[in-house]
């Protein structure tokens, strides 16, 4: 295999400092490739049939991924979208745990249904506040504001104890934390973030059994034969997850097919060390200018408190970053380097 250096190299080329993979990736030049091939197959009249290959290919990368065989998997467009048929399944009057301040994509269908008691608690409680009744555990592998790890074999053993489903979004862990989506319920991630895919793509983990969820949004791309199921009712939906798919983004799919490549050949463990080393970095020469941010062990995303109004001043100087509720937020990925994270520290000590 090509080392690391040489296959970033070769995938990717910022104009600036980019430190804002918790937003949204940098797209390899393969996937660029594949987008624009995708878009000139339609522009010139020939069949899509390699596009849907592409969706069914992406299926089976995130499932490898993910440790789940591919018939658990459904492919969508957003988390959103998925959490809403968690939410369908669930009786008036189900309880469901989630963590304070959560990505709004994992908890607002919970609240929008209206019949059900959604209780939330802080991250580092959640496990602890599992009790008889609680029908659902929804939260984030990883907060998007500050980058904090949820503890997941804690709130797995918890669930268990008390009869409770888990519904798991790894959208800010899929790519650089290893999954084991099998040993919860369900689980989502959308791909534009450590997937390093376009936009328009999302995973959705379900049971064996299929979770009991309710088919709400089947059309004939969920039929056990989808191109016999484009008129009238669907006769057979498909015995698998895929009976939750929705109608693919193509586009997106056939650049997500070589970005999941991109990822399987490089292998999470390695982007994880990568990764994490510079995060830690970071954290050391924030302590050196008495910069303490939130504690966040072992994740690639850094939040730095009072810091946030920096943000604009920073892009302008060609630095990438977000302003999350007050907070710098800095994320680094494959595709950054010491050189990256020493930029920015220098730009917060001028």
């Amino acid at each position: 295999m090509e080392t690391f250096e040489n296959l970033v190299r070769a995938e990717f080329t910022p104009k600036n400092t980019y430190l804002n993979t918790a937003s949204n990736a940098l797209l390899p030049a393969r996937a660029v490739a594949a987008v624009q091939n995708a878009v000139r197959l339609r522009a010139e009249g020939r069949s899509l049939d390699p596009l849907f290959a592409d969706v069914e290919a992406c299926r089976g990368a995130y499932a490898r991924l993910a440790g789940v065989p591919a018939g658990r998997v459904a492919a969508g467009a957003t988390a959103a979208l998925h959490t809403s048929l968690i939410a369908a399944s669930l009786q008036p009057g189900a309880e469901v745990l989630t963590a304070e301040d959560d990505f709004t994509s994992v908890l607002n269908a919970f609240h929008t249904r209206g019949d059900l008691k959604v209780r939330a608690v802080p991250l580092e409680r959640l496990a602890d506040s599992v009790r008889p009744g609680t029908a659902l555990v929804a939260v984030s592998a990883a907060q998007s504001a500050d980058g904090r790890i949820a503890d997941l074999p804690a709130l797995r053993e918890a669930a268990r104890t008390h009869g409770a489903r888990t519904y798991v979004d790894f959208s800010q862990a899929a790519g650089w934390l290893p999954m084991e989506a099998g040993a919860f319920d369900y689980s989502v991630s959308i791909t534009y973030k450590w997937l390093l895919g376009p936009h328009g793509a999302a995973f959705l983990v379900v049971p064996e059994d299929l979770g009991d969820l309710p088919p709400v949004q089947a059309s004939w791309v969920g039929a056990e034969q989808p191109w016999a199921s484009c008129y009238g009712p669907v006769a057979e939906l498909a015995g698998s997850a895929r009976r939750f798919d929705s109608s693919p983004a193509l586009f997106s799919y056939a650049g997500l097919r070589a970005s999941l490549e991109l990822v399987e050949e490089i292998g999470v463990d390695i982007v994880r060390a990568h990764d994490l080393a510079l995060a830690d970095r970071f954290r050391a020469g924030l302590a050196e200018r008495g910069h303490t941010p939130v504690p966040a062990p072992g994740s690639p995303i850094v939040s730095v408190p009072g810091l946030g109004r920096l943000q604009p001043e920073l892009a302008e100087a060609g630095i990438q970053v977000s302003d999350r509720a007050g907070n710098l937020r800095a994320s680094f990925h494959l595709y950054n380097t010491a050189d990256d994270v020493d930029r920015l520290l220098e730009a917060l000590s001028g």
